[in-house]
């Protein structure tokens, strides 16, 4: 065959598979940083939980999660959180809750948060946290709706 039929055969042959739309995401995103795949921006999500407070998780403890690399501030937080991930995990992967309940996606902060009804919720900056906390129930109702159809 002549390289000039090959390359017309190849072309015709992978057509359907370019016009195909992609397949929708079998899990959700995790917000990670731009550079890297950590998720919270380097917390300790358990921490969040147990201690009430954002704490740096460390290099030494780490687990995988839906793409992720989670840190934690020791082996039993880690521990706690391979046990049950998505108790620990923040809701809609870490990307800010006021904007997911709006419908779209932006960087959650992990100082910029808050524990509802055992869930954690990122936020954008404190001003959003802020708007996010005028009416929480709405807007994670508005989110939960909303997650699903923003990560298709």
């Amino acid at each position: 065959m002549k390289p000039r039929h090959l390359l017309a055969a190849l072309a015709i042959a992978c057509a359907p598979a370019i016009l195909l739309p992609a397949p929708a995401m079998a899990e959700p995103p995790v917000y990670t940083d731009i550079f890297s795949d950590i998720a919270v921006q380097g917390h300790d999500p358990v921490a969040y939980f147990k201690e009430g407070k954002p704490v740096k998780g460390s290099k030494s403890f780490t687990a995988e999660h839906k793409g992720a690399t989670f840190r934690f501030a020791s082996a039993a937080n880690r521990d706690a959180f391979l046990a049950d991930p998505e108790m620990y995990a923040p809701q809609y992967g870490g990307y800010c809750a006021w904007a997911v309940s709006q419908g779209y996606h932006a960087k959650g902060d992990a100082r910029f948060w808050k524990i509802v009804d055992g869930k954690l919720y990122l936020n954008y900056n404190a001003s959003v946290q802020e708007k996010w906390e005028s009416d929480v129930p709405g807007f994670i109702e508005s989110g939960n709706e909303n997650w699903p159809k923003i990560n298709q």
